[in-house]
């Protein structure tokens, strides 16, 4: 009984795991090639109009730049020769910057799905294999037409990408560690040895291989997250080198620049 209970345990972190990796299309703007901790406090369009920044809460709530002009709030503000260059070097960043994003969280997704896929053939039953693997199918189809639907179509939400990327494995891993502890205990239940040291060895030799094919997919994704951030660094120094006011005399601030490890609660963190 000791050693089946620890086969389930196993087995159930194993399948979690699969949300870690997944996790990873999460990309965070605070890595080590990051100077400093970036959010924003806006969603983003990216159009051939040019860039939206908009938000329901706080002011302005609406932040509008093309070819180095530049509208808040429906109003035109009028800015210095230097300032409408780094605009239109800020746009050009942005535009370039979201399909890398799409691309990292597009990888993120599948290397997690494929994690629970492996579980689900090592673990699953028979009887639910071909239902629970067409059904992982079907959420990784659907997450990855949020993400192309999303920032892949230059449309940003912090909030939407958190539910596409939490939400696309949450259900999944929940059913999986579910089936993969209701066979274990069945197992157990029966007093069957045979089928208790089989599950025991599925879960040996799977925790080895699929860390290590988790491990290096993880350093690799990681890899491509790193390359992103000096790019945002570069963003980051266009805002903090322009001298553009809003009407009420504050700086213009597209993204928060902080150090790192000082996000404030409530303040939305640009989690790509």
């Amino acid at each position: 009984m000791r050693h089946l209970f620890a086969t389930a345990g196993l087995a159930a972190a194993l399948a979690l795991s699969a949300g870690s990796a997944t996790a990873a299309a999460s990309f965070n703007f605070s890595t080590d090639t990051c100077k400093h901790d970036y959010g924003t406090l806006y969603d983003v369009d990216v159009t051939p109009a040019g860039l939206s920044f908009h938000r329901t809460d706080g002011t302005p709530a609406k932040v509008f730049l093309h070819d180095g002009a530049l509208e808040v709030d429906g109003r035109e503000v009028a800015v210095s020769a230097s300032d409408a260059q780094a605009l239109r070097r800020y746009e050009d960043g942005v535009r370039k910057l979201l399909p890398e994003v799409a691309a990292i969280s597009r990888a993120g997704i599948q290397m997690g799905f494929d994690a629970m896929t492996t579980v689900t053939m090592t673990f699953a039953e028979p009887a639910q294999r071909e239902a629970m693997l067409a059904k992982l199918k079907r959420k990784q189809a659907q997450a990855i037409k949020e993400i192309d639907e999303g920032v892949g179509s230059g449309h940003w939400s912090g909030d939407r990408m958190t539910e596409t990327v939490a939400g696309s494995v949450s259900d999944s891993v929940g059913e999986l560690v579910g089936s993969v502890t209701s066979s274990a205990v069945e197992a157990a239940l029966s007093g069957d040895s045979t089928k208790v040291a089989a599950l025991t060895a599925r879960a040996s030799a799977l925790d080895k291989s699929l860390n290590q094919e988790m491990d290096k997919r993880s350093k690799d994704l990681e890899a491509r997250a790193n390359s992103i951030c000096p790019r945002v660094n570069d963003l980051a120094d266009l805002q903090q080198g322009w001298k553009i006011r809003l009407p009420d005399g504050k700086p213009l601030e597209l993204m928060t620049i902080k150090p790192k490890e000082s996000k404030k609660d409530g303040e939305k963190v640009a989690t790509f």
